[in-house]
């Protein structure tokens, strides 16, 4: 397996840069033969990369502890399913993921402009290539994910025991991955759009559904990552702040902007300039993000200068902003846009306020996330960013951002009278305050917490309401045929229905988060067995420990039972997970999730063989809403993406003899 995964990625590395080359000179020498050259080689270097990623699998599923990483992300007695997932659970095996989707995107680009190939395709194609050259270059060096061992262990030490604690693992990497390395490709077209000699707006057309694509990866890798923080760390929260996460949450807010923003250039030829610093800035973003986390960075600055990886990856992120932003520099005098923003009562405004306000959001976590780095570097202190910081940050542009989510949509182009602007209003801007009014009322005193609510009731109601009179219009144009004019109706207008959804979601999504942060209650409780307390009008009996052996770990699970008012609610069971490999115990927490809020339990500790136990317990409002919202921002997301078979114009009838036109005097017939 592993000169068969040596060679693959070899393979994979010459088929990279021979792409690259015949890309460039199908360009520069106008060779249409290179060109498709270069297109169908994509297919090869995807079953290159493919074969290396399956030689480490069969290398993983046979135990084949020769393998310097099997032996350090495996074990006999791990389970088949997390052996698949040690493929990408350290950043050898996680490097060669990276490589295969990468590859995939070059194939999908390959595929899809198999008929029709834009002036765009070459230059896009060896940018593609470079990249690639560049992570296959990592994969067949520095990284040696198939470097082995003198003397084989007789066993592994299996994997990273957070990473075999819960199955989340298995698909919220991968869509990370579709994530990041999907930003390539319209960073790709916007190079290619900027070398071009027309330097015409057809990049932002090739590349949006793409870059929409890439958005719902980036946001369904966002909420399993939350989830799987809430569902494995038993902290009781799903977002810490941590570099980590901030890493992969920086490339979705510019791509966000970019969504966004590429509808001024579409429609009113805007942003030419800034639409070209976004699709770098975002592909800079996820660049960013993997030297952060596989560049050793987060480790130490010292371990970050003992590995040729992290310096690569630096020298490539270097190039990525000298390159892509030196570029648009150069080329800015020649994409002066002649659109502007003719009003501020009017949906361009609505969009520039937009990306202002999410570059900001941008830029303090950024500064958040790089300041304890730099200040490690030059002083060799270490310091933290921790929440705190953020949320006074973030709190209050993402405040204005959900202002903007509501009365956007409502916005015409190009202004419109403030007299129908105030009728639409009329509706979400009552039921924002009705909810403010009953919450102060009700008690609450946190003023961020009560314009956060009433802010998400004005962006649902707001949104809801044109999604229903968009139905209402198609019903009453359908007829008895309502409910195929209504999907006719969506599928036709889906970039602004699927708009529209999203902000939906990011309403229910701001309510959960409003709802969990300033309204949960915790509470640390140690119980003997039989002993019973209440907390948050719950009573908690401690019934006992049991102990469970697994094939790679043993399990300490306890039973804590659950009643209100007198009413036994059933039995929840948080654990202690104890791995070979691990120096401590692994919490498990156990999770009543209900739809005003969720019942959360972690063991923190057991004594006297399990005679005494202490138990830290939360209740988290509206958690599930926060998954509920995700879920419909993806739907939207996809109802946008979604393809609609173009109808063919059907053939003109050839004209009759006698209605030919008579040729002009003295002309020729």
């Amino acid at each position: 397996m592993d000169r068969l995964g040596r060679y693959a990625l070899l393979l994979a590395l010459a088929l990279a840069v021979w792409g690259l080359v015949a890309a460039v000179v199908g360009l520069r020498r106008r060779r249409p033969l290179a060109v498709e050259s270069a297109r169908t080689t994509a297919f090869a270097l995807l079953a290159a990369v493919a074969a290396a990623n399956g030689a480490m699998l069969a290398a993983l599923l046979s135990d084949d502890f020769t393998l310097r990483y099997v032996a350090q992300n495996s074990s006999r007695a791990t389970p088949t399913f997390f052996k698949v997932l040690a493929l990408w659970s350290a950043d050898d095996g996680s490097l060669l993921l990276w490589n295969l989707v990468l590859a995939g995107y070059l194939a999908a680009i390959a595929f899809r402009f198999r008929r029709y190939r834009p002036e765009t395709l070459p230059v896009a194609l060896a940018v593609m290539y470079a990249v690639a050259v560049f992570y296959l270059l990592l994969v067949s060096g520095p990284s040696e994910p198939f470097a082995t061992l003198a003397a084989a262990p007789p066993d592994g030490r299996g994997p990273t025991p957070l990473l075999q604690n819960h199955p989340l693992m298995a698909v919220h990497p991968p869509f990370l991955y579709l994530g990041f390395v999907g930003l390539t490709v319209p960073f790709a077209f916007a190079i290619a759009g900027l070398l071009g000699d027309g330097l015409s707006d057809r990049w932002v057309a090739l590349t949006r559904r793409w870059t929409l694509a890439v958005w719902c990866f980036l946001t369904v890798g966002l909420l399993l990552g939350a989830l799987w923080s809430y569902a494995v760390l038993g902290w009781g929260g799903y977002w810490a702040w941590d570099p980590v996460e901030n890493a992969a949450l920086l490339p979705w807010l510019v791509a966000t902007a970019f969504l966004h923003s590429v509808m001024l250039q579409e429609r009113r030829g805007m942003l030419k300039v800034w639409n070209l610093c976004l699709a770098v800035g975002a592909f800079a973003l996820a660049t960013f993000g993997t030297f952060l986390t596989r560049g050793n960075v987060l480790l130490s600055v010292h371990t970050f200068a003992t590995s040729a990886v992290g310096p690569m990856y630096l020298g490539f992120l270097v190039l990525v902003l000298a390159g892509g932003f030196g570029l648009i520099a150069a080329r800015a005098w020649r994409l002066r846009a002649p659109g502007r923003v003719d009003a501020v009562l009017s949906r361009e405004a609505s969009f520039v306020g937009n990306n202002l306000l999410l570059l900001t959001i941008t830029f303090v976590v950024l500064l958040g996330t790089v300041f304890p780095l730099v200040v490690e570097a030059t002083s060799g202190r270490q310091v933290t960013v921790g929440g705190p910081y953020f949320r006074r940050t973030t709190a209050p542009p993402l405040l204005l951002l959900l202002f903007l989510a509501g009365v956007g949509p409502l916005l015409a182009w190009r202004g419109g009278s403030a007299e129908r602007l105030a009728r639409r209003l009329r509706l979400p801007l009552g039921a924002g305050a009705a909810v403010v009014l009953a919450l102060a009322v009700g008690g609450l005193r946190d003023p961020a917490a009560v314009a956060a609510f009433g802010l998400a009731t004005f962006v649902g109601v707001a949104n809801l309401a044109e999604i229903g009179a968009g139905v209402r219009a198609a019903t009453r144009a359908g007829g008895r045929r309502a409910p195929a004019a209504v999907l006719g109706a969506a599928l036709r207008g889906r970039r602004r229905y699927g708009g529209l959804l999203v902000h939906v979601g990011l309403a229910l999504a701001a309510v959960a988060i409003t709802a969990s942060s300033t309204l949960a209650r915790q509470a640390d409780l140690t119980l003997s067995r039989g002993a019973a307390a209440g907390f948050a009008g719950y009573t908690f009996r401690y019934e006992g420990m049991r102990t469970l052996r697994q094939p790679q770990r043993t399990v300490l699970v306890t039973d804590l039972g659950v009643a209100r008012d007198g009413r036994a609610l059933g039995r929840m069971t948080p654990s202690l997970n104890l791995y070979p490999s691990a120096s401590e115990p692994i919490g498990t927490p156990s999770i009543r999730t209900g739809p005003l809020g969720d019942l959360y339990a972690s063991v923190v500790g057991v004594e006297q063989d399990g005679e005494r136990a202490t138990f830290r317990l939360f209740l988290n409002p509206g958690v599930a809403w926060l998954w509920v919202g995700g879920g419909v921002m993806v739907l939207g997301g996809l109802l946008a993406v979604w393809p609609t078979r173009r109808r063919r114009a059907p053939p003109r009838p050839a004209a009759r003899p006698a209605e030919q036109p008579e040729p002009a005097a003295g002309g020729r017939g």
